[in-house]
């Protein structure tokens, strides 16, 4: 007999908060931007593709503009000649650098981990 799960609302709740923000953040280099512009604030195009290495110019404008909708960051055209854009992290956007950071410690230990499990 198959055991029937009920989820509270609370429960539903986290895991469509859960759900909602791995929507935003998927992929492989969000977080790789958000965490650059944490860093090392306001960057243009070609310095984001620079320092997220690998990445396609593409990809890291639609990504760009998926963090952009969603508030994480914003752009701004700068009246130059050629045009230059610049990307910031936005005050809301910020509000992850907690996350980021745990992100990045738990990368740090799992890493080590692996290695010392493997050799």
């Amino acid at each position: 007999m198959k055991k029937e799960i009920i989820l509270t609302q609370e429960c539903n709740r986290e895991i469509r908060a859960i759900s909602d923000t791995m929507e935003i953040l998927s992929g492989k280099w969000k977080i790789q931007i958000i965490a650059t512009l944490i860093i090392h604030g306001k960057m243009r195009f070609m310095e984001l593709k620079k320092t997220t290495n690998g990445i396609g110019a593409k990809k890291l404008s639609k990504d760009l503009e998926e963090l952009e909708i969603n508030k994480l960051i914003t752009r701004t055209v700068m009246n130059t000649k050629p045009i230059t854009v610049e990307y910031e992290i936005t005050p809301y956007g910020r509000k992850m650098e907690y996350l980021i950071h745990k992100i990045t410690e738990w990368g740090i230990q799992h890493r080590e981990y692996i290695f010392k499990e493997n050799s």
